[in-house]
């Protein structure tokens, strides 16, 4: 079979799952509460004595559990199934998210705590309706073009982008903010659960990519032992990290970046509009040249594109060109960003602990995107200027993406799994 055909066939074969998976990222854990934290600020400030650090904190204290977390329910995913863990935590998302709304009387620092209990207990039940299990099973239907196929899987993060919220704001205005979590609650109950009970499988060991398995129909891949055995994944790792504590705080404080500069609030809405159009032409332009080209020479350059947008942003004043060219430069880096870790976890680790070492992968991208919008926030506080954290940004970047290029050629074969992991075959 030509590769032309067995990539059809791949397609043939799994474009259900990917419908599924695409609508399961869109309305889950992942890009939901992130896109509508920060429409509470302003009926929050009107109704409580909370601050506004008080108000954007539970996005912090949902990311860290969550990720945490990710490492047992990747496990999970990859002992019973990833359609179980899927579909289960969608209905945890959904019932958690809406319950938020109980939140009592917005007086005091007894309902403060309350909701920060209750976005604790979402980040508890929901991290397994992210990118972690769907691209599980994207993984196990796709090979020949798993590059493609991951990008538009994520093209669910960009669409929550757009419509999330729309709905927040409808919500709000017409029904007040604890309507919203209801609303945007019933998103994975009504919508995406439906879809993925129907459509959403793992496929059985003669629908598999031949690449994925022993000729007994074994799925091939290291044990997490041996992952963590293995220098590349500590690269992996070290890049996700470092990329995150830079990566997040820019993004999230971009807005605020662009006040300082002298835009105005039309024009950061314009540049969002763009970063937009950035995050869903490098999703799928990032899937599609992995799927022929080696990672170094596709992930180091895309990574390194938020230094440019770092070192546009210094100074005291921008011109709106440049600032749309900023954000473009920073939406296609965070849709890069995503697709390259679930690929490259699945070429250098294998797929028989897929789940299990993409958790522990998704801890770092999970701690330091959650932390690093309040380091440049302080920065900001007590330098006056967000410039310090935007000059270490544009090394950080460079050397994030570089640490890639170290972890050498996908393996083409993996350790039997009690044997250490130096004995792995690459090719070219």
């Amino acid at each position: 079979m030509s590769d032309l055909t067995s990539e059809k066939s791949e397609f043939s074969k799994g474009w259900k799952i990917l419908i599924a998976a695409v609508v399961g990222v869109a309305c889950g854990a992942s890009p939901i509460p992130f896109n509508m934290i920060g429409f509470t600020i302003e009926p929050l400030l009107a109704e409580s004595d909370w601050t506004r650090t008080q108000i954007l904190l539970p996005i912090t204290i949902f990311g860290v559990v969550a990720s945490l977390l990710s490492p047992f329910f990747g496990s999970l995913a990859d002992k019973y199934g990833v359609r179980k863990v899927a579909l289960l935590s969608l209905i945890g998302f959904g019932l958690s998210f809406a319950a938020i709304a109980l939140t009592p009387s917005t007086q005091g620092a007894s309902s403060l705590y309350i909701y920060y209990a209750l976005w604790m207990f979402v980040g508890f039940v929901s991290i397994g309706s992210t990118p972690i299990t769907w691209s599980r099973a994207v993984n196990l239907w796709f090979f020949k073009q798993r590059g493609l196929a991951l990008g538009v899987m994520l093209l669910g993060t960009s669409a929550a982008a757009f419509f999330v919220p729309q709905i927040a704001v409808f919500a709000i205005e017409n029904y007040g903010w604890r309507s919203m979590f209801v609303l945007l609650g019933m998103l994975p109950l009504l919508i995406a659960l439906p879809l993925g009970y129907l459509l959403f499988r793992e496929p059985r060991p003669d629908e598999r990519p031949p690449e994925l398995a022993t000729v007994d129909g074994e799925l091939t891949g290291m044990t997490l032992g041996q992952a963590f055995h293995d220098y590349r994944f500590w690269l992996l790792f070290a890049s996700i990290a470092i990329i995150a504590a830079f990566f997040g705080g820019a993004y999230i404080n971009l807005p605020a970046i662009l006040s300082d500069r002298g835009l105005t609030a039309q024009n950061s809405a314009s540049v969002f509009g763009v970063l937009g159009l950035g995050i869903i032409i490098g999703q799928l332009a990032t899937g599609a040249l992995l799927d022929r080209f080696w990672q170094g020479f596709v992930a180091f350059p895309l990574l390194c594109l938020p230094a440019l947008s770092c070192y546009v942003l210094l100074g005291d004043t921008i011109t709106f060109t440049l600032a749309t060219f900023a954000g473009f430069c920073l939406g296609f880096a965070a849709g890069a960003e995503g697709g390259i870790i679930a690929y490259l976890a699945g070429r250098y680790f294998g797929m028989a602990h897929y789940s299990k070492i993409y958790g522990f992968l998704y801890v770092p991208f999970g701690l330091f995107s959650a932390g690093s919008p309040l380091i440049y926030a302080y920065v900001r506080d007590t330098a006056g200027s967000y410039d310090p954290m935007l000059s270490v940004g544009i090394a950080a970047f460079i050397l994030g993406g570089g640490v890639l290029v170290l972890m050498g050629k996908y393996p083409v074969s993996f350790p039997k799994q009690d044997t250490p992991p130096q004995h792995v075959v690459v090719t070219a």
